[in-house]
């Protein structure tokens, strides 16, 4: 939840704000201001001033939150991307805050250098669909480049936790047990239990530091990976980089994106970088997984000198000092990340299809959806019972210089576990799943279509489907992604091209 001070509201005054977001979304030329020809500006000027005044507006309306308990279910296990805790031990509450707080958060920043082809310095308001893409990729990413049982280091660290667990409904409390909580007390000093080993103290907090050398090139990765995500034109998944390439969907600075999109911008970012070694990305064409397809993106090509890369296999410390150096490449397949843009129903979810949804949340393969609420993206990891959990790109935070070479990571980690009802899911998604080698597209495939058939809806989310896009009347990908709300396997004859697009309808 947002909170805002009166003070703020009088800044930017309710006439004002309504006419900078009619500009921000309609690109419509700027008016000439009240009071004359003197107090006339040039359209460039207020076209800058709308931009600071917007982006001053969103810095305090995402920048303020009010904090709130999520409650968990004690009796009732917990997804998070293929893994499931009971929390009812403090073992199993530790165990699932290590695994949600090393996710990556990628948020709304602000002062970061100015986007090309606008005033803009900051994504508030308007980019939370670009992030929550980015924290699907950066999990696409992690799985890719880590191990599976990876767990930041410093978890524990972040402390107030927002966190509380209840067992619902049970007649007597037994006496003496105490309640789990993430974390320890803000200002109490006191270090959490599960820290042991080498430790420094640092600010107050007990840090534990990586000691073998398996932690200490996991550290190395992870300080890597998000400097990919930096915010500055270089970095290869960045913000300014991703609206770059959706120039192409018709998108610029400001405006919204939607997740089909959005999976196509992942796509060329993925394909354009030379950062990432042996890793492609497939986009799904009307709700259909061509088998052929992902098998001919995925087959190995010749060795290419590409720069400084991380291979899936490893990284490497350079003589020179902390710096990744190239890994040599695996010659039989190249990993992947499915991205499947879908609509879940009309205006609403439709509730038959929330089963399914749960089991694909339970697949080992899944890396989670990106989606929200209407005009509301977010990044859902999991759920519990009816609800889903997920990670919110709504919160404002000041750039981080990622080329400094220690630069904070604790702004790129969450500690408040969030909640939301299946219900209030908007239709409108993109699932992600990632095969590190072609047994396991194999499998992913298996495990996958098992999971949709589960549905009670008489036709599946999406499908898979043996042969390649053209064998079926599509010549390519569509920039858009899915286009229609017909079942899967019974495609139109069109051309990709001449089809509209859901993101034309629905914004988050």
């Amino acid at each position: 939840m947002n909170s805002v001070s009166p003070s703020a509201v009088q800044y930017v005054g309710g006439a004002l704000q309504e006419e900078l977001l009619e500009g921000q979304r309609t690109g419509s030329p700027a008016r000439r201001l009240p009071g004359g020809p003197e107090a006339a500006t040039e359209p460039d000027e207020v076209d800058k001033l709308k931009a600071k005044l917007m982006s001053a507006w969103n810095n305090v309306k995402y920048g303020w939150s009010v904090k709130s308990k999520t409650f968990f279910n004690k009796t009732s296990p917990i997804t998070v991307l293929g893994q499931s805790y009971l929390l009812n031990s403090e073992d199993e509450v530790e165990r699932f805050h290590g695994a949600f707080v090393s996710r990556l958060w990628l948020t709304y920043r602000r002062e970061f250098p100015q986007l090309e082809g606008s005033s803009l310095t900051t994504d508030c308001g308007w980019g939370c669909m670009l992030r929550s893409g980015q924290m699907l990729l950066a999990q696409g990413l992690l799985v890719h480049l880590m191990p599976r049982d990876w767990v930041w280091l410093d978890a524990q660290q972040l402390e107030d936790v927002d966190f509380e667990v209840f067992r619902p409904r049970s007649p007597v409390r037994a006496g003496g047990v105490p309640i789990p909580s993430f974390g320890s007390p803000r200002g109490s000093g006191a270090p959490p239990k599960s820290l042991t080993g080498q430790q420094v103290a640092a600010g107050g907090v007990q840090r534990k530091r990586p000691g073998s050398a398996r932690d200490r090139q996991a550290e190395l990765h992870h300080r890597q990976l998000l400097s990919w995500f930096g915010d500055h034109p270089p970095a290869p998944f960045g913000v300014h980089l991703l609206v770059e390439l959706g120039k192409s969907s018709g998108k610029r600075a400001g405006d919204w994106y939607g997740p089909s999109v959005v999976a196509h911008i992942l796509r060329k970012a993925v394909c354009k970088t030379t950062e990432v070694n042996n890793l492609a990305v497939y986009v799904a064409q009307d709700c259909t997984v061509y088998k052929e397809d992902v098998l001919q993106l995925c087959e190995p090509s010749p060795s290419r000198d590409k720069g400084p890369q991380i291979s899936s296999n490893g990284p490497q410390i350079s003589s020179n000092g902390p710096q990744i150096s190239t890994i040599c490449p695996d010659t039989t397949w190249k990993s992947v990340i499915i991205l499947v843009p879908v609509r879940l129903g009309g205006e609403a979810l439709n509730p038959a299809y929330i089963e399914c949804v749960k089991r694909i949340l339970k697949l080992e393969c899944c890396i989670g959806i990106i989606g929200g609420k209407p005009k509301h993206s977010l990044y859902f990891v999991g759920f519990q019972d009816d609800q889903l959990l997920y990670l919110d790109p709504h919160y404002c935070q000041s750039v981080v210089d990622v080329t400094q070479a220690d630069f904070s990571l604790e702004s790129f980690h969450c500690s408040s576990p969030r909640k939301m009802p299946f219900s209030r899911m908007d239709p409108s998604c993109t699932i992600g799943f990632y095969a590190k080698n072609q047994k396991d597209f194999e499998s992913l495939c298996s495990a996958v279509s098992e999971a949709l058939s589960s549905s009670t809806e008489k036709y599946p989310i999406f499908t898979f489907m043996e042969g390649q896009g053209q064998d079926y009347g599509l010549e390519g990908p569509s920039p858009a992604g899915p286009t229609h709300i017909l079942p899967p396997g019974r495609l139109s004859s069109r051309s990709s091209s001449t089809r509209a697009s859901t993101d034309d309808f629905v914004f988050l």
